[in-house]
């Protein structure tokens, strides 16, 4: 009869246990808590081709050239007098004279004063002979360079000058403005024919032009100035006049002087790869 009390603290005590576990967390907050989603890996980059060398052991070197024509709006002419006299006192007088109407004539012509220049000067004595020291006299000649801004006045200023006492016209030369644009024209067609003739030499051969190896340009001038070599050096550039071929009108009707064509000249070396 004594164990009786010890069976009933014993069932007792478990009830309120069993009675307490509903006051602990909620069903929900014991619930576990979801594992968070592994991060997303990036994805790989592709990795990118290698480019192909450029094999420089296999190559075909070529040239290209290009002409671009065009008509000419600027003009330069080289005119002056040459004067002899006794005296330089005597030749430089009579020689400033001369050439000051023939300026006044020229600039009569709508020629403004800043296109004409002095291009040469040159007094020198007039001996007897070839061996001889005596002197008879002097002579100087005078020459001038005269832009022309509107190249359809250079038979007009030409006919006034001579009008007015020149007595030499040393050239007559046409060129354009507008050279830089016309010139990278010109570079720009002679890589093309370049890269053509390339391909063309590769094919003959069963392979392919491939990366440009090498580039340079050919370029080449001429002087204009006075044909002692003494004169200025107005322009340098690689342009040259056509002439008219035979039978064709002149471009200025029937005046004596005809335009023609200004031919802007380009001409590039280069190397391809051969694949």
């Amino acid at each position: 009869m004594k164990q009786v009390p010890f069976l009933f603290n014993a069932i007792l005590t478990a009830a309120l246990a069993f009675q307490l576990l509903p006051a602990g967390k909620p069903a929900s907050a014991q619930a576990a808590s979801p594992t968070p989603a592994p991060s997303a890996t990036p994805a790989a980059s592709p990795t990118p081709e290698p480019t192909a060398s450029c094999n420089s052991g296999r190559s075909v070197q070529v040239s290209g050239a290009a002409t671009v024509k065009v008509a000419p709006d600027r003009a330069m002419i080289q005119l002056g007098v040459q004067s002899n006299g006794r005296t330089p006192r005597a030749v430089e007088a009579a020689n400033s004279a001369a050439i000051q109407k023939v300026l006044r004539a020229i600039q009569a012509e709508g020629i403004a004063a800043k296109d004409i220049a002095t291009d040469l000067y040159v007094i020198e004595p007039i001996y007897d002979d070839y061996d001889s020291l005596y002197i008879q006299g002097y002579r100087i000649n005078n020459v001038v360079a005269i832009t022309l801004r509107d190249v359809h006045k250079t038979s007009a200023v030409l006919a006034a000058a001579l009008e007015a006492g020149a007595n030499q016209v040393l050239q007559v030369e046409f060129y354009t403005s507008d050279l830089r644009k016309y010139r990278d024209q010109a570079r720009q067609l002679a890589m093309q024919a370049a890269q053509e003739k390339a391909q063309d030499l590769a094919s003959a051969v069963g392979a392919q032009a491939g990366c440009v190896l090498s580039i340079s340009e050919n370029s080449w001038s001429y002087y204009s100035g006075w044909w002692y070599g003494q004169g200025q050096n107005n322009w340098t550039q690689n342009v040259v006049q056509n002439a008219p071929s035979a039978g064709s009108s002149p471009a200025l009707g029937d005046e004596p002087v005809s335009l023609g064509q200004i031919s802007v000249r380009a001409e590039v070396s280069v190397g391809f790869a051969l694949q």
